[in-house]
């Protein structure tokens, strides 16, 4: 969904940087665990870098789990111009999902502290967007999060393209309005 974006973003000439959570932590984060206060510690590292970037006109999007409100809304207030899309998804699907096979590695008992299974994920209050990812297709959720991002005023309204109608006019179906 992220490299979607990012790309959507830079075909329109923005520059973007995507901060991916498991990159940072190899990265900047490098030592960090999986405790309350690292993993603070790494959003609040990744929100740093994002509030740099934004201020020299670096579109930043930030793809990393960031399980605690208050580490959430710190970030909030470090980078300004901050919109939270959450990204719902049931941990069942996300057990199905598995793509980095840490869900097996739980299972295992290889891994502890994992958020969603033996440690809490605080759903967010007030995000400016959900998407239910086990409900819609990447290309909806990405029309949603720029229609989102134009109704902020972060973009200029844009036509829908063929594509983006048909989803729309799917979705609507779906959902019984058509």
């Amino acid at each position: 969904l992220a490299e979607v974006i990012e790309r959507r973003l830079k075909d329109q000439g923005r520059n973007v940087e995507i901060l991916d959570g498991d990159i940072v932590r190899t990265h900047l984060s490098k030592g960090l665990g999986f405790s309350r206060e690292d993993r603070d510690t790494n959003i609040k590292r990744i929100a740093f870098v994002c509030s740099l970037l934004t201020r020299n006109g670096v579109v930043c999007i930030s793809a990393a789990i960031a399980p605690y409100r208050e580490a959430r809304e710190w970030a909030r207030r470090e980078i300004g111009d901050f919109v939270e899309v959450y990204l719902k998804c049931p941990i069942e699907v996300c057990r199905q999902r598995d793509v980095k096979g840490l869900y097996k590695l739980v299972d295992e008992g290889k891994i502890k502290n994992f958020t969603g299974v033996d440690d809490p994920y605080e759903e967010p209050e007030n995000p400016e967007l959900v998407i239910e990812t086990d409900k819609e297709s990447v290309g909806e959720s990405v029309s949603r999060i720029f229609a989102k991002l134009v109704e902020l005023g972060y973009l200029e309204g844009e036509g829908n393209s063929e594509d983006e109608a048909k989803v729309v006019t799917e979705r609507l179906a779906a959902l019984g309005y058509l």
